[in-house]
């Protein structure tokens, strides 16, 4: 096994001893493995935020090309995973929370998004660093985007945090209740949070939801 692989291995089973050893031993700290990975990679798709510092600490370059296809960041990987811990570490070393990599991906709206209900705590962090709650992916928020995905959590946390409730997600909400019977509930839920937030002032505000859940609460009352 090379020194590149070695150095790889180490960061993926967070061995900061062995990591730490064979970087004063001279390793390239941004040097490949043979599956085309770097140790920072590594360490942050594991989430091993102890081995991102001592990386980045070594000089490891947190805006380095990442994924299987080198089509993202350091930050990005650990921002959809919800490896807050990881994200706090590449943000301490310099990492810029807006567009980024050759697919123009945004943390923060990989955050929001990724899993059931995105991750709350990433998404914190992120705003609380300076992240822009409204920065737009392939022309759409993590609103819009938590919203099209029926995140009723995450619209609400969003909105709490300062989002913009855009005519944009609320008529996303619509269209996933108009396509999706299965959904209307959960599309209902998330418009009526958007309506509660502001959304639509002046304009029809109506939209294609069931009254009722069948347990005899609207989906309107559900969402506050």
């Amino acid at each position: 096994m090379n020194v590149a692989d070695e150095l790889v291995r180490s960061a993926d089973e967070a061995d900061v001893i062995a990591v730490a050893r064979l970087l004063e031993q001279g390793a390239s700290v941004d040097a490949p493995g043979s599956g085309g990975g770097t140790a920072l990679a590594a360490a942050v798709l594991r989430g091993h935020a102890d081995v991102v510092s001592l990386l980045v600490g070594a000089g490891a370059d947190p805006e380095q090309q990442a994924g299987e296809y080198q089509e993202s960041t350091p930050l990005c990987l650990a921002a959809v995973r919800g490896h807050t811990s990881v994200v706090g570490a590449l943000l301490d070393a310099g990492a810029p929370t807006g567009s980024q990599g050759r697919m123009g991906f945004v943390p923060l709206v990989l955050a929001a998004t990724a899993g059931v209900e995105g991750y709350p705590e990433t998404v914190d962090l992120l705003l609380d660093r300076g992240a822009d709650v409204n920065a737009v992916m392939k022309r759409r928020t993590a609103l819009d985007w938590a919203g099209g995905f029926g995140q009723v959590r995450m619209v609400r946390h969003l909105l709490s945090r300062g989002a913009t409730p855009s005519a944009e997600a609320l008529a996303i909400a619509r269209e996933d209740a108009e396509r999706d019977p299965e959904g209307r509930r959960v599309s209902g839920r998330v418009a009526a949070a958007l309506l509660g937030a502001g959304c639509g002032a002046g304009t029809d505000q109506s939209v294609p939801l069931s009254e009722s859940d069948g347990s005899g609460t609207g989906a309107t009352e559900r969402a506050q």
